[in-house]
């Protein structure tokens, strides 16, 4: 039903060139609704068809939409971008001739009860253009549209619980509008209009409010899930459970056997009247998904869902952490979530606006006079829907348990944009998000949500050539060496996939940053901390992440990753833009490379210190400065000594790993990168489902950003690699360390490649297939 279009609709070319990108339909809105209180909205049209009709219908909404037709739900959206990037989804519908019901149920979160971060806003409103009937059928602003405020609700922002995810909802069931998405009740009145909306592409009358773009995503993915398995109830006398701890002798397993039947489908759950329970329920994965909970009668009563990632070990002190990941005992449930209130009707089915994550939830009940039943719990699951079609295993079983953690993290990252967290901020960030990416390529062929996010950062860029660290998103943040990163993001782009005029479009926005970096290179040709957050990565002795000097002075790391950056930068200007401003980049990258060897060259221990005092050092520097490939020569063997021995360096936690783990592959070492793979062989054990965000204790337990050792394993382990742009040619260089044989197949956009590498003796052997047309360039 959901479809992607190319082209977009209601473009006239015989028009003036003014107004030829005006859609035949107008934002309405509801005329009480104001941009300072948060709404929920309903809209409404009835509408009589002659005969059986196929039509075609876009539709967005600020902030975020469900469509229902004739009371089942269709689509939800938009899917996110920002005021000139505002996407609208495009839905083929076949209707029989008679009467039929489109509604439409949107939100808006004001910034006292905020949307999450990366949910950017505007004003109230929603549009609904139709093609294959006249718009006076349809089309908003000019077909009668009614719209309701869906009483009930109110928002609750959770203090300290989760940053950024944004409000959750509190339902009084007595003042909502059953049946709404039916366009049953009271209360409509006439939509008001509020403005014209055009193609983004094509608008050239100010002022717009929303430049609309078609959705370049398929739908996410929404599955009904029945899982979890009750690990504790309890009865309590107050609200605030947060700080009961959780002990056996408090449980009650007697009333367990009714709430797993409720959790697979097979049963009811009664709670009686003036009663109180608390029931902690293990889904025994992590899932990013929207409850839904169906009751009936239990008047008075109240229904909280809190969601959490894991218990912690000490709720006043949480950063003690949380210990084994599938242990409650002991432990404290602190989360974040939804309150529902019964009004003691039938059947009534809660659920929210937007999607919940974690893996435990403790459901608190409490009931007055009448009893509670509760008919259903469903989680419906939800993420982009990846299509994972690589194979990966090897002699060492502990790689193997590693891929389902990983791929299992990176989906729940991935939704409308990617994210760094779905718990916390489910912000894209650049640098996660390369990291995403390179792990998508060599899992899927689907490359849809990887241009889209080169595409929002192309478009998030500031007046000083920088892009955003995260976006998109309505909080402005600037971590300059993330800019340089997604340089690198396009020049992975143009390796593994092959669509030149997309690269091509991306090589203004490159050289932009190119030149905001050359700005801030002094008069000893070294770059000085750019102004914004110089992230690099959680080392424990960085304040904030930066390393040394990074904030306003001159940092080794800052200056080696400004110089692989400006290879990249060259060699993507060579293949799609300019040979001109690639001798200026391999200019410039040799000149910060001379300078750096020269100042930040330790002698007396052999490797390249982070400062210019060289009072610092890290595997980073070591790192940034083989990557770049500007060292050679005594100096280099030297720093790669002292990077694989030198105790007393910076390591690289779970993100700059990756970076690590590159050298260890350009190097030769990747048995070093086997034993550096111990965090990631632990989390199995440690009760993990997703890979953490930094080493223990760490904030969040699901941050895609720890998926890359299975880009490895494809890339790095069996050594599979672009050779040339776009992937028509393969370099196929294994190294597999202590493994006896290792193999897989790799998705590539002409099909499959296949590995299988043995070690024997010293020796290895291989089996290669590629797909047709393919080109074998290496093969060591």
């Amino acid at each position: 039903m959901r479809v992607i279009i190319k082209e977009e609709p209601f473009i006239d070319p015989a028009k003036h060139w003014a107004q030829r990108g005006y859609w035949p339909a107008r934002v309405i809105s509801h005329p009480e609704v104001t941009t300072d209180k948060s709404s929920v909205m309903a809209y409404r049209r009835c509408f009589n068809l002659p005969q059986n009709t196929k039509l075609r219908i876009h539709v967005t909404a600020d902030e975020r939409y469900e469509l229902f037709l004739d009371g089942n739900r269709i689509g939800r959206g938009p899917e996110r971008g920002d005021r000139d990037n505002w996407f609208y989804e495009t839905y083929d519908l076949v209707l029989s001739a008679g009467k039929h019901m489109l509604v439409a149920r949107t939100w808006w979160l004001s910034p006292d009860s905020p949307a999450p971060y990366a949910q950017v806003m505007v004003q109230p409103g929603f549009v609904l253009a139709a093609e294959g009937v006249e718009p006076d059928i349809l089309n908003t602003g000019v077909a009668e549209w009614n719209t309701k405020i869906i009483g009930g609700y109110s928002t609750v922002c959770p203090e300290g619980a989760a940053w950024g995810a944004g409000a959750k909802v509190h339902i009084r069931g007595n003042e909502f509008a059953w049946g709404f998405e039916n366009g049953d009740g009271d209360g409509w009145v006439s939509a008001k209009t509020i403005c014209r909306v055009a193609a983004a592409s094509y608008a050239n009358e100010y002022p717009h409010i929303w430049m609309l773009r078609p959705a370049v995503l398929p739908p996410m993915m929404e599955e009904p899930r029945k899982v979890g398995v009750v690990r504790h109830i309890q009865k309590v006398d107050t609200e605030d459970t947060s700080h009961i701890c959780v002990t056996s002798a408090d449980n009650i397993p007697s009333e367990a056997e009714d709430w797993n039947k409720l959790l697979k489908g097979a049963g009811t759950v009664i709670i009686p009247n003036n009663t109180m329970r608390r029931v902690i329920i293990d889904l025994e994965n992590y899932y990013t998904a929207y409850p839904e909970i169906t009751v009936s009668e239990g008047k008075g009563s109240k229904i909280r869902i809190l969601w959490a990632e894991a218990l912690y070990l000490d709720i006043d002190n949480r950063s003690l952490g949380k210990g084994n990941r599938n242990e409650v005992e002991g432990k404290y449930f602190f989360g974040m979530g939804d309150t529902f209130e019964p009004d003691g009707g039938k059947s009534r089915r809660f659920d929210t606006l937007w999607w919940e994550a974690g893996r435990y939830l403790e459901i608190f009940i409490s009931t007055a006079d009448q009893p509670l039943v509760i008919e259903d719990f469903t989680l419906r699951e939800t993420h982009y829907p990846y299509d994972f079609k690589s194979k990966f295993d090897a002699s060492d079983n502990r790689l193997a348990e590693v891929v389902p953690i990983a791929l299992r993290t990176l989906e729940m990252c991935s939704h409308e944009t990617y994210m760094d967290c779905p718990y916390y901020e489910q912000l894209m960030y650049v640098g996660d998000t390369r990291l995403e990416v390179l792990t998508s390529y060599a899992t899927t062929r689907d490359d849809r949500l990887p241009k889209k996010a080169l595409l929002m950062f192309d478009r998030s860029r500031r007046l000083s050539g920088l892009t955003q660290s995260r976006y998109p998103s309505r909080v402005t943040q600037i971590i300059p060496p993330f800019s340089l990163w997604w340089v690198g993001m396009v020049h992975d782009f143009a390796m593994w996939r092959d669509d030149p005029e997309f690269v091509k479009s991306l090589i203004p926005g490159i050289r932009t940053v190119i030149d905001a970096f050359i700005g801030y290179i002094n008069a000893d040709g070294l770059v000085e901390g750019p102004r914004g957050w110089n992230f690099t990565d959680w080392v424990p002795n960085w304040w904030d992440g930066i390393p040394p000097d990074g904030h306003l002075g001159v940092s080794g790391i800052l200056n080696w990753q400004t110089a692989l950056i400006l290879g990249l930068a060259a060699e993507l200007e060579n293949t799609f833009g300019d040979p001109e401003i690639a001798q200026r980049n391999l200019r410039m990258r040799d000149r910060i490379s001379a300078t750096s060897k020269e100042v930040f060259w330790d002698n007396d221990r052999g490797i390249f210190a982070d400062d210019l005092s060289k009072e610092h050092y890290s595997e980073h520097s070591q790192c940034l400065a083989l990557l770049g490939g500007t060292v050679d020569g005594y100096k280099r063997d030297r720093m790669i000594e002292g990077l694989l021995t030198d105790p007393n360096l910076e390591r690289t936690t779970i993100y700059f790993s990756h970076y690590l783990f590159e050298t260890y592959r350009l190097i030769g070492r990747i048995d070093k990168l086997f034993e550096r793979m111990g965090l990631w062989f632990d989390l199995k054990g440690q009760g993990f489902k997703t890979t953490l965000e930094k080493p223990e204790p760490s904030r969040s337990d699901c941050h895609a950003w720890g998926a890359h050792p299975v880009y490895h394993y494809f890339a790095s382990v069996l050594g599979i690699r672009p050779a040339s742009p776009g992937f028509k040619t393969v370099k196929i260089e294994p190294q597999l360390g202590h493994l006896s044989y290792a193999k897989g197949e790799m998705v590539h956009p002409k099909g499959m490649i296949k590995v299988e590498v043995e070690q024997k003796d010293g020796k290895i052997s291989s089996n290669i297939a590629l797909p047709d047309g393919i080109e074998l360039v290496s093969n060591t």
